[in-house]
């Protein structure tokens, strides 16, 4: 294998330091892809440039990452299938007359409890960050109006139990993701190694927890106080000169004309993805688990064929069902035809191309880093001066840094994995707690980045001030961030 020395780290530090400076993550990255293949080819800018078109094209040559994309694209057409039908607005519908029912007989624990319940919806919309932040933000605003609850706390909840949500509980395209990372690393369990990192994954479970801690304490502080104080005295629900991002721009599709809201039309397409991507898992890996654990009892059968299942196959399948099940399911009511679903189908593809191209360009990164040996080059230098047990701590503050800079936790899961997996091999470092720092670097530093498109979206749904939400939910990102950087500083520390 060639050795590129320090060459190797080019890719990804100028891919970083170009998103900084552009703010543009799809060039930045095409730009490090572009250069790794530039330096592979003997600076041949002919052959760099094709190789660099053959990469991009290669990256489909994995079925894993194209059902991982075909996943991300097609539910975009759910989201729009649960909002034209009603199903949106049917929940919150439902959801308000519950509080209004619960306010007449306890006015005084309204603020905690509507607080909560904002909490609770964002952890169990785990399918899909967006989907999170919006129905938080549309279902609890008009509540937390009515209560003198700021809209900057609005938005702090929604982003604080969507990422997190989604990467602690992985049936969702997060999981499937990150498994096609770690199958790309080598581990032939990717489910498994997955789910042992996740208790070592400390910033998602301390953001989640901290947002607990400030509705239970009742005492906010930094510029959420004052955000808070200015809502309780004056009754102003924004700052002065503030300039909200009216939730009505995260979507243009209305519910259909003379449809009557429903919640089911929601829940049940939701429950159905939810619970068929477990399914699938045992589905994919049951044939392994009776080859592997013939004398097991079924229990241990399934739990097995669970972590040797296909999260790619799982999380397309479950998608695909669901969609499909939601075209019969609101045909059955009148609601769309044939014609309407796949015309609404190909505008919610349409609305999550980003992110599958986001994706592509992920995964080309990574293989260029593979290709490279950067991993093996940074731990080669690491351990001249870095103690193996120090890595978890470095690799969630570098991880913590590239989502900052570049607003995307998922690019940046593809550049860190790429990189700490075989820095922690070769190195001796602990694999688990390296995986776990990575992953919660990136959503630590996707909370605190203004970039961040989950961020830009709480603020949306929110209706408040872009700003005026990073400069409040900072604070408290940083007290768990802080926090899950001494963990992994103790844990290296104490051996």
């Amino acid at each position: 294998m060639h050795e590129y020395g320090f060459l190797s780290l080019l890719p990804p530090v100028v891919a970083i330091i170009l998103a900084i400076r552009t703010k543009q993550v799809f060039v930045s990255l095409l730009f490090g892809i572009w250069l790794g293949w530039f330096i592979i080819n003997d600076y041949n800018l002919l052959q760099g440039s094709f190789a660099t078109i053959q990469a991009l094209v290669d990256v489909f040559q994995d079925a894993g990452n194209t059902r991982t994309i075909m996943f991300c694209a097609l539910v975009g057409a759910l989201i729009i299938f649960i909002q034209y039908s009603g199903g949106v607005a049917g929940f919150i519908l439902r959801v308000n007359r519950l509080l209004e029912k619960y306010e007449a007989k306890q006015s005084g624990s309204n603020r905690i409890i509507v607080q909560l319940l904002a909490w609770l919806t964002g952890v169990l919309i785990f399918v899909e960050s967006s989907i999170s932040v919006l129905t938080v933000g549309a279902l609890y605003r008009p509540v937390f109006d009515k209560l003198k609850i700021s809209r900057e706390k609005l938005a702090y909840i929604a982003d604080s139990s969507s990422a997190p949500s989604s990467i602690l509980i992985p049936f969702n395209g997060w999981g499937a993701f990150i498994m096609s990372l770690l199958a790309a690393e080598g581990f032939s369990d990717p489910f498994a190694t997955m789910v042992r990192a996740m208790g070592y994954n400390f910033y998602p479970i301390l953001a989640l927890i901290g947002v607990l801690v400030i509705i239970f304490w009742k005492k906010d502080f930094g510029p959420m106080a004052t955000a808070e104080q200015r809502v309780r005295e004056s009754g102003a629900l924004l700052r002065e000169g503030a300039q909200p991002i009216m939730s009505d721009e995260l979507t243009d599709v209305q519910v259909k004309e003379g449809v009557t809201p429903k919640a089911y039309n929601m829940v049940i397409p939701i429950v159905i993805m939810v619970l068929l991507m477990p399914i699938m898992l045992a589905y994919t890996g049951w044939e392994a688990a009776l080859a592997d654990r013939p004398d097991a009892t079924f229990s241990q059968k399934v739990l097995y064929a669970i972590g040797q299942g296909s999260g790619s196959t799982s999380v397309l399948v479950a998608v695909i069902t669901s969609t499909l099940f939601a075209m019969v399911f609101y045909g059955i009511q009148g609601i769309m035809g044939l014609k309407e679903s796949v015309d609404l189908t190909l505008k919610g593809i349409s609305g999550m191309i980003p992110l599958a191209l986001l994706m592509m360009m992920a995964f080309a990164i990574g293989a260029v880093c593979k290709q490279m040996q950067t991993g093996q080059y940074v731990a080669d230098v690491a351990s001249t001066w870095l103690s193996p047990n120090l890595v978890p701590f470095i690799v969630f503050l570098v991880s913590c840094f590239i989502a900052f800079s570049t607003g995307t936790s998922w690019g940046t899961f593809a550049i860190m994995i790429a990189i700490a997996v075989p820095m922690s091999r070769e190195m001796d470092a602990n694999v688990y707690i390296t995986i776990a720092a990575a992953l919660g670097g990136g959503v630590f530093g996707d909370h605190c980045s203004p970039i961040s498109d989950t961020t830009i979206l709480s603020s949306m749904a929110s209706a408040t001030d872009h700003i005026d939400h990073v400069r409040t939910q900072i604070p408290y990102a940083l007290v768990a961030g802080s926090l899950a950087a001494l963990l992994y500083l103790l844990m290296g520390v104490l051996g």
